[in-house]
């Protein structure tokens, strides 16, 4: 069952001679208070959704700023604002496959007779990492007070060296809604050559640990994608998503790393994919849902020749210690509640998701909507392969199997 979850929602529009004007805000409570992050979505409690304002210019220019759905999203009307194609799923983290963010961004969009639309996007950015083996010869972010505000779970707030460049073509020839898009990032970190003395001459002079020489480092990434949506019978949809690229994974549901690490401390994006197939039928009291999604991060590695104990440093490196994963260890002295922890390096390299459900409204009518779900959600992660001992490999992975109900009431 999930939890119970209010959202609020505020649309204020007015007109004047050569546009209109919207301003829009949307709120929940489904957030984690300080351990929240902004990696995708701005989770603190009470969660800002979207806050933005909009002028939409009678010859078709269009301008909104504030924090909203991502460009990278796909809509059902356009590039519209409020149209955005979200599965219909229970959780609140979608689907695997379904790419998208909800973040700070300024949008410039021209609509041509309502048949082409293109648009532009500066967007909030955020790097998400992972990394073994490493040395510590870089930063590039800073997770700020622990108690604070600014908290964060599971990432830091990075230091990119610019906002996310996303550009997007809409088209609607008469059938279907069909989008592509590309994203433009530039992640940055701080690099310090004298954490490992013995790999640049010019610190084996002091022979310790210094922040001598520390310079930025940046590194360019980005990707491409598509969407479409077609209806069939005036009660199915059908719906393909996809996008490919270098250091773009956090756009997707899972949220898999974007960059690993190089020996040097110079960060590397590392390649992904994400595709989902959705298909919906519609009747006035009935919708039925069934999606199938993955996303897949490669491997990246290379040797530290300053680490003779670990060489490897980066992502999904064969070598890395994977022999305790289908190992079940007793709790630690003292806590009685936690599980044990074990030695599994566990490098992601691909979820996959189906889903099924539907929604059946028992009331639609002047006193709101009433409606009820069940979802049914079959997960499975695939990390890469480690080693178990000196001989034999591990491909470790997981299963899930996920139920869900939903009571929903929409004011009227």
């Amino acid at each position: 069952m999930v939890p119970v979850v209010s959202r609020i929602s505020l649309l204020a529009e007015g007109k004047i001679s050569s546009a209109k004007l919207s301003g829009y805000y949307e709120a929940d409570f489904l957030s984690s208070g300080a351990t929240s992050n902004n990696n995708e979505s701005n989770s603190y409690t009470l969660r800002q959704r979207q806050v933005w304002g909009q002028a939409a210019l009678n010859n078709g220019w269009s301008f909104t700023g504030g924090q909203m759905w991502s460009l990278v999203t796909e809509t059902k009307k356009g590039v519209d604002n409020r149209t955005e194609a979200t599965p219909l799923t229970i959780d609140p983290a979608y689907t695997v496959g379904f790419s998208w963010a909800r973040q700070y961004g300024f949008r410039v969009a021209k609509n041509f007779n309502n048949h082409f639309w293109l648009a532009a996007s500066l967007e909030n950015p955020q790097t998400t990492f992972s990394a073994t083996n490493n040395a510590p010869n870089f930063a590039f972010g800073s997770a700020g007070n622990s108690s604070g505000l600014y908290n964060a779970f599971n990432g830091l707030y990075s230091f990119n060296a610019m906002p996310d460049v996303i550009v997007k073509a809409a088209f609607e020839p008469g059938f279907g809604h069909y989008e592509v898009f590309g994203i433009l990032s530039r992640f940055r970190d701080r690099i310090y050559p004298c954490v490992e003395p013995g790999t640049n001459p010019a610190c084996t002079a002091t022979g310790a640990t210094t922040a001598t020489d520390a310079q930025n480092n940046s590194r360019n990434a980005g990707g491409v994608g598509g969407n479409a949506r077609v209806t069939f019978a005036k009660h199915v949809d059908f719906g393909l998503h996809a996008l490919y690229g270098n250091g773009v994974a956090r756009y997707g549901a899972s949220t898999l790393p974007d960059a690993t690490v190089n020996p040097n401390g110079t960060l590397a994006p590392l390649r992904s994919y994400q595709g989902l197939v959705t298909l919906e039928w519609h009747s006035p009291k009935l919708d039925v849902y069934l999606n199938g999604g993955e996303e897949y991060v490669g491997r990246h590695y290379q040797v530290d020749g300053a680490n003779k104990t670990m060489p490897l440093v980066g992502y999904g490196a064969p070598s890395f210690n994977d022999s305790n994963c289908y190992t079940e260890t007793a709790p630690s002295a003292g806590s009685g509640y936690a599980f044990g922890s074990l030695t599994c390096s566990g490098n992601t390299q691909s979820t996959i998701e189906g889903t099924f459900g539907f929604w059946l409204r028992l009331y639609h009518g002047p006193k709101g909507r009433l409606q009820f779900g069940p979802q049914y959600s079959y997960l499975v992660r695939n990390a890469w392969y480690g080693a178990a001992s000196s001989t034999v490999e591990v491909t470790p992975h997981g299963i899930d199997n996920m139920f869900m109900t939903s009571f929903r009431y929409y004011l009227p």
